[in-house]
This record gives structure tokens, sequence and C-alpha cells, in this order.
């Protein structure tokens, strides 16, 4: 019997894994085959059925360069006859290495979890693999958002490197409210809530943390909280706050119409009074005391408080912006830090009312920070483009701002940004959290994405993390699958992309896929269902003409359930389901616009049950809370 030796030149966590991986795959899809896996401290070149893995460094070669080994990701594959090396640039890169050489072996990872991993079988000894490559953009991330449950979580960050993500962002100290949203089973009286705590969220985060180390990604934590954790308030999520309030916390709250405390009951939206050198001090030394205990954290996000039009009017704050301010505390905190040879990145963000540039202040130590533009008032009916020169920002009116909604606007603010401080940025972006639902196809807003993201080098920042639901795999994955590509190439094109995706996940019939979900996005006319634009005269009629496109469509479906199996199986499966949803929402939304809102609203209950009912089938591509909750705006609206 053949045998396969996978040499690794490292023997770190990340290392490990890689090995752990590539063994696994390639033993599936050569049973035939022995694959070991060992460590050496030295490279053989030619030797027999060997790979090695190691970095770019250990087998010196000069290609692919990248500015920062820590962060960028380039890989060198050269495999000859099934011998030969995986490189990356880092631990991580090794990682992306071995799925990259997967990739080019036939491997397809269309949503995470056992049923979405296509593995084809091949004999391995005869594969000739040669690629050298770097990313086009070094921030390639998912942030935790929606409702999700332990295995959810874990399943998409050991999915996100193998369509090469390199980064996963855990929001809030615990991640709390995202977990205890799937438990309580909100949304869903046909599930009984299951006990949940904060310590068993934070036992999440502390296994989902190692779950990020053991593949070398860059961990991102926490954001928002840092205007209430400091004082001894919980900041878990945007729920009311029904413990006691101390008067010490309150005196260092922001200042609004005369008033201090917490901003609507909820302390994440709680701005505090920044001028107040006690205030910077408490938040700061907090920062330092979190990063001393949590040394896994890669980078970490210091955010003010969320909502808007919140900020602190007493005499002193408004002798100076937010940003100003805000600035102030980054300087102090990157002082504090450096004193404790504490090296962690430091996310400051550009949102709502720090979207205003500081006018005084400047970041002194540029290399600390990362610049976090984060357009959550944007369209996402337009995309990305250089922004015209001309285009002003307003003046800034303490908490009677208007937030930009068109792309240009957004850009504005950026590039005003862009002035003062020329270090490391990114996109923090929201596709789809929420605009996808105006788009039951997918397909708009892919393209959407696809565009965004390759735009980006142009508009000044170096890639993207995406906050959204984590299950957005329904009726495809393909907008994840856009995302990854485009990040880490961004010369790939949409066609491409097309038509890779749905042959692999579909089989042979994967054109016909693409051009039912094309036909639904063209049909729903998602510009309208954002509200930014107004409904054609045909549209009406278009809604009415979705059950003639599923019932057209239908025959196709069943003859491929009757005929594949294992994950195109299951792609095909997760389409039948959402036939159904489409033929309800295109019913709820002709009656809305006709302004028959009773009628939707009768429809809307029998969707919604029918969805609630099924909900386990559907958990590990649908997010059921956040569906629910989206709709319903839309329906009290």
């Amino acid at each position: 019997m053949d045998t396969i030796k996978i040499v690794k030149l490292r023997d770190t966590e990340a290392f490990n894994f890689a090995g752990e991986e590539l063994r696994r795959y390639l033993r599936r899809m050569d049973p035939e085959k022995v694959v070991t896996v060992e460590s050496s401290g030295s490279f053989s070149p030619g030797q027999e059925d060997t790979l090695y893995l190691g970095t770019i460094d250990q087998f010196r070669l000069e290609t692919p360069k990248v500015e920062d080994p820590r962060f960028d990701d380039g890989i060198h594959i050269d495999v000859k006859s099934g011998k030969g090396i995986i490189a990356g640039t880092n631990d991580r890169s090794v990682l992306l290495g071995v799925y990259r050489f997967l990739r080019e072996l036939g491997c397809r990872w269309v949503r995470p979890g056992e049923d979405g991993e296509i593995v084809p079988q091949k004999n391995v000894s005869s594969t000739d693999v040669k690629v050298v490559e770097k990313a086009s953009y070094r921030h390639r991330g998912i942030c935790i958002e929606g409702a999700v449950s332990y295995e959810n979580v874990r399943d998409i960050i050991d999915w996100a490197p193998k369509v090469g993500f390199n980064s996963y962002f855990i929001q809030f100290r615990e991640g709390y409210t995202f977990f205890e949203r799937w438990y309580s089973h909100i949304n869903n009286p046909f599930k009984e809530k299951e006990p949940f705590s904060v310590e068993k969220a934070r036992e999440f985060v502390r296994n989902l943390g190692e779950e990020i180390k053991r593949r070398g990604l860059i961990y991102h934590a926490v954001g928002h909280g840092w205007t209430c954790e400091p004082f001894g308030i919980p900041g878990l999520g945007w729920d009311l706050y029904e413990g006691e309030v101390p008067e010490d916390y309150i005196k260092y709250t922001a200042e609004i119409n005369g008033k201090r405390g917490l901003w609507g009951g909820i302390p994440l939206n709680t701005n505090l009074c920044y001028s107040n050198p006690e205030v910077r001090n408490i938040v700061t030394d907090s920062i330092v005391e979190y990063l001393e205990t949590h040394p896994e954290i890669d980078i970490l996000h210091f955010w003010l408080a969320d909502g808007t039009n919140n900020q602190c009017e007493c005499e002193e704050c408004k002798k100076a912006l937010p940003s100003d301010f805000y600035v102030m505390m980054l300087n102090e905190l990157d002082k504090k830090l450096s004193s404790k040879d504490i090296d962690t990145k430091i996310v400051f963000l550009l949102y709502v009312d720090l979207l205003w540039p500081p006018e005084k202040e400047k970041i002194e130590n540029p290399e600390r920070f990362i610049m976090m533009f984060a357009p959550i008032t944007r369209s996402y009916s337009d995309t990305f483009k250089p922004v015209d020169a001309s285009i002003k920002i307003p003046e800034y009116r303490r908490n009677r701002l208007i937030f930009p909604k068109n792309i240009e606007e957004n850009l504005a603010f950026l590039r005003e940004w862009q002035k003062i401080f020329g270090g490391d940025s990114f996109d923090f972006d929201y596709h789809l959290m929420w605009a996808h639902y105006a788009d039951p196809g997918y397909m708009d807003i892919a393209k959407v994405i696809y565009e965004d993201v390759k735009n980006l080098k142009k508009i000044g920042l170096n890639g993207l993390i995406s906050c959204q639901i984590q299950r957005a795999f329904f009726p495809t994955g393909f907008p994840m699958y856009v995302m990854a590509s485009i990040l880490w190439d961004d010369t790939v094109s949409f066609e491409d992309l097309i038509n890779d995706y749905f042959i692999n996940t579909y089989g042979p019939d994967g054109a016909l896929v693409k051009d039912y979900l094309t036909r639904l996005s063209i049909l729903f006319d998602p510009p309208v269902l954002r509200k930014e634009r107004p409904p054609s005269s045909g549209f009406i009629e278009n809604l009415a003409r979705v059950r003639d496109v599923l019932y057209e469509f239908e025959p196709i479906i069943k003859k491929n359930l009757s005929s594949s199996s294992g994950s195109v199986y299951k792609s095909w499966l997760y389409l039948d389901y959402h036939k159904n949803v489409v033929d309800k929402l295109s019913l709820i939304l002709k009656a809305l616009f006709k302004g028959e809102k009773d009628s939707a609203i009768k429809i809307w209950e029998e969707l919604k049950g029918m969805l609630q009912k099924e909900e386990d089938v559907l958990q590990p591509v649908f997010d059921l809370f956040e569906f629910i909750s989206v709709f319903e705006r839309v329906l009290k609206t």
C-alpha cells in the first residue's frame, strides 16, 4: 500500500492542525493511501511521496513578499507527482495553503459543517499543483451577530480558513446576547427555552478562542462595552438594564438635556463625559487590565457607546468633538500599553457621531492602531467607488446629527479621516446583517459584495470584517463565497465565481439554479424593498410572477432531490424549503404594496409558523430569530 508522508517544519498549534487537516482530507480522497504526519527540523528536497509544510523563510523562498508577515497572508505551493512543499508567510498561511492545495485537487466547502464539504476521489500521487499568491487584502474576517448556538460559531470558525478568511471577531467580552437569543429560542414558541448564563457564555468564548488560535486565525475581540464594563455595569447586549445603577457611575455618564444616567436604559448605548480625565483614565486602565489577562487577543476593538445623538452636552465636552476626546483616549491608552510592553493592535471606529474627524487631536503612534470604517447607515443598493473631492461633510451639530445614506456621503467622511490618519484600516460592513433580506435570491447582494470588496483599495481600505448573521446560507452560501474569494483575489471575475460555486454546489443543473435565483432577485427588486427607490408600475405584477418562476423550477428541484446525495442533496433540499418561503414572501409583499395589511399579516403568521416548526431542519443555514425580527419591523412600518 502506498504511503504519503506529511512533514511539518515547525511544531506549533497551527502547524499541527494544518498537518492533521491535510492528512484527513488526503485520506478521504485516496483511501488506499497510508498518510502519516511527522515533525522535522530540516527540509530535504526531492523526498518521494513527501509533502513538507513550512513558512516561506524556512524554505528560503523569495516569493510571495508581504508587508507584514504577522498579518499578511501569502502561499507558495509547489507539488509534483504528489511530493513537494506547501509554504506560507506565517503559521496561519500554511493552513490556508493546505486548503488551497486541496481546493486545487477539487475539494470545495460550500457552507459550514460536514454536509457542506465536497471531497472528490483522487490519486494524490499523480497530482501537480503550482500556486504562488498573496492575499489581495490583509483583513478578511467575520464578526459574530444574530442568534447562534455554540456549534454554529464553532462551525463557521472551522469553515472560514477553508475559503480564505483569516480572522474572527467575537463582539463584547462574552458574546452573551448572541448565544442567549438562540438558547432562549426567542421568536420560536414551539421550542422550550433552555437555561443559559453569562458564565456559560464566557465558557463558550474561551473554547471558541481556542478554536480560533488552533487555526492561527487573527482574533478580534470586544468592541462596545468600554463605556460601562469598567464601572461595574455589564454590557451584555442591547436590552434594558434591570440592575441597580450606582451613583458613582451616573456622575460619569453623558449629560443630555441637563440629565445624566443610562441612555434609554441601555448601558451599551450610554456615552460618558469624556472631557473628564477621571473617566478617560478608568476606561483606558480597564483596557490595559483586560489585555494583561487576555494575551490571546491579537486585535482589540475599543469603541465608544452604540446608539446615536447621545453625546455629553456639558460645557467642557462641548469644547471639542467626541472624536477629539476619543483620540485623546487612544493616545493615553497607547502610552499605558507601551509602558507594559503590550503590542496588541487597537481598533478605533468611524461610526455615527465618530464619523466626524477630530479638529484638534492627532494619533501619535499610528502603528498601534487600525482604523475601522463602519458605514451602518449606508445604502446596499449601490457600491463603493472613488469619492468626488467636491463632496463635503456637513457641519457637526451635537446630538442633532443626520447620518449619511448614499455611498458618496459616507465615503466623504472616510476621506476626511484619511487626511489625518494614514495607518492600517478596513471596512466593517453589514451586507449580510439586514440588507440581504430584501433579496430572497441572494444574487443582487452577492454582486454588491463583489463590487464593494473589489473597490476597497480604490477608497484606501485594506479589507473587510463582515458584521453579519452567521447562518447566511439560505438559499445558498454564494454571497459568503463571493466575499471570501474576492478578499483573497480581487482580480477574479464574478462570472468565474458563479460558475465554480453553482456547479460544485448543485451539480450539472447548477447553471439553472443560478438563472432561477437571478430571476427571483430581479422580481423582488431589492432597492424597492429597502425603500431606496419607488416601485415601478409593474412591481406588483412582478411579485405575482414569482409564483410562475417557482412553479417552473419545482420539477428541477424534485428531479435533483431524487438523484443526488451528500452535500449536493442538502443544497437542493434547502432550495426546496426556500421555494415555500419565497412563495409566501411574494404574497405578503404584494398585499402590503396593495395596501392590504391585514391580508399580509395573516400570510406572515402562516409563514412564521411554518418556519418555527421546521427550524431544526434549517437551523445550520438560516437565522430564524433575525429573519422574524426584520420582517416584523417591516410589517409595523
